[in-house]
């Protein structure tokens, strides 16, 4: 998603940690990073490392996957055809006029999450598809946040970007899904964004 640039961060970093703290921040940003690969198009990446279990202590148990099967859901769910039930970026359920409807893509929540982004020096990789504001680029921004130990601006972040959208894009994806994977996927994601 991202890659680094050379750009000076004038925010401090935490104060010194201790061994115990280190591991903390270690974890919190792995599963935010493996929150965030699950939630990109499947790979058989992805279904290799589920089917060995090395997903579950991060996502819990959803049973066996199949590549054809999650990216025919993953479409169904996130892509489309004729716009998708549970679009997976933050204007869209933000940047609306109707209270009860979604809004556009790249509204004014993607411009506030790019100038975080920016402020930090962090940038789309080139070959990066997903927009700025997507559930994956927001949680591997996230997973920046916590390995390099920013634990204040992870808090905010989290407050002003995830948690302000995800409650009903997470409610929408387990009551659309039909594959167990996105629903525990969902529940772990909310569980963690709680946190």
């Amino acid at each position: 998603m991202t890659e680094r640039t050379d750009a000076p961060v004038e925010q401090e970093r935490s104060s010194e940690r201790c061994a115990d703290s280190e591991t903390l921040v270690s974890n919190v940003g792995a599963t935010y990073a493996v929150l965030a690969e699950c939630w990109r198009e499947p790979t058989e990446k992805l279904v290799e490392v589920a089917e060995a279990g090395e997903l579950t202590p991060v996502v819990g148990d959803f049973g066996s996957v199949d590549i054809r099967d999650l990216r025919t859901e993953y479409t169904r769910l996130f892509i489309g055809p004729a716009g998708p039930p549970c679009p997976p970026y933050e204007s869209v359920y933000r940047d609306g006029s109707d209270s009860d409807g979604l809004g556009p893509v790249m509204g004014p929540s993607t411009t506030a999450v790019t100038r975080w982004y920016d402020e930090f020096g962090v940038r789309l990789a080139p070959d990066h598809s997903d927009l700025p504001d997507h559930i994956a680029t927001e949680l591997e921004f996230a997973a920046y946040l916590a390995k390099e130990g920013f634990d204040e601006y992870l808090d905010q972040f989290r407050d002003e970007h995830l948690t302000a959208w995800t409650a009903e894009f997470l409610t929408r994806v387990e009551n659309e899904t039909r594959e167990p994977f996105y629903e525990v996927l969902a529940a772990t994601t909310r569980e963690v964004l709680a946190r």
